[in-house]
């Protein structure tokens, strides 16, 4: 699933690519993956005629922001965007084209149909789920220790579920808690209760580092992650232990682990990041 970077790195394609299209016809091939307005033809008639003003993101979620409304697109696992030019033949995978003005569309294409979309008039998005939801993002004011630190002192569940609960921080995913508690030197087991202001405060600071320093990369490219101009992430060549099973520890020499938590594999160095 893309996170935050991955995220980040696909608005900033896509601005370059879309920003000031004109959107004259929207053809839906999956209903499902409209989730607001409940009337699919509301969804393609309130879109006619709009253009795209700006592309934002919140923790996982873009959002197209047009001249009347707000677009809130969630890739999940597999979803990607992409523009082509009208004439190209629609692939089985391709659900939703929005066909611009110049002659281009913008495809969203989603193996597994997981994505969700949904449309609010301008200024309303932030105050109806799926964001209302989510918590502070890491490159947000409100991103900060008197916020988040009371919300992990009082969980007892381990601190990498903790790290994963969008309604915690949003934007974090398998990838970037593994490297972020590597980082701090923290076991992922460790229950949020018995985790210290100044340990928390430390999550945050690498959390939000280790987050700049794979937007800076493009992201980490696992499995099919592309960004909108096809371009793949890199970040993946500066993974302490994600994907590193039986590698050396690049600070301590100790076998990277893998176990499960939560049926997600989780990477350790046992060395740097003792439970106790």
């Amino acid at each position: 699933m893309p996170e935050l970077p991955e995220v980040e790195t696909i608005r900033k394609s896509l601005l370059e690519l879309v920003k000031g299209e004109i959107i004259t016809k929207v053809d839906v091939y999956w209903p499902k993956i409209i989730k607001r307005p409940a009337d699919l033809l509301q969804f393609k008639e309130s879109l006619q005629n709009e253009k795209i003003t700006d592309i934002k993101r919140k923790g996982k979620f873009l959002i197209f922001e047009l001249d009347h409304y707000s677009l809130v697109s969630h890739l999940r696992m597999e979803g990607k965007y992409g523009v082509y030019p009208a004439e190209t033949e629609k692939d089985k995978h391709t659900h939703v084209i929005f066909h611009f003005e110049s002659g281009h569309t913008l495809r969203y294409h989603d193996v597994r149909k997981f994505g969700t979309m949904h449309l609010f008039p301008k200024g309303e998005a932030s105050y109806a789920m799926p964001l209302i939801q989510l918590g502070p993002d890491p490159f947000e004011v409100n991103y900060s220790l008197s916020t988040i630190y009371p919300k992990i002192k009082k969980s007892s569940r381990a601190i990498k579920n903790i790290l994963l609960d969008q309604t915690v921080i949003s934007g974090l995913g398998n990838i970037y808690v593994d490297e972020t508690l590597f980082r701090s030197s923290i076991h992922p087991l460790r229950k949020g209760r018995t985790l210290t202001e100044e340990e928390v405060m430390v999550i945050l600071q690498e959390a939000q580092a280790t987050l700049a320093e794979a937007v800076e990369q493009g992201g980490t490219t696992i499995r099919s992650y592309v960004n909108s101009h096809g371009d793949i992430g890199m970040f993946q060549q500066e993974l302490f232990v994600y994907g590193q099973t039986g590698s050396p520890c690049k600070k301590c020499g100790s076998e990277i682990e893998k176990f499960k938590l939560s049926n997600r594999g989780t990477h350790i160095c046992p060395s740097c990041q003792r439970i106790s």
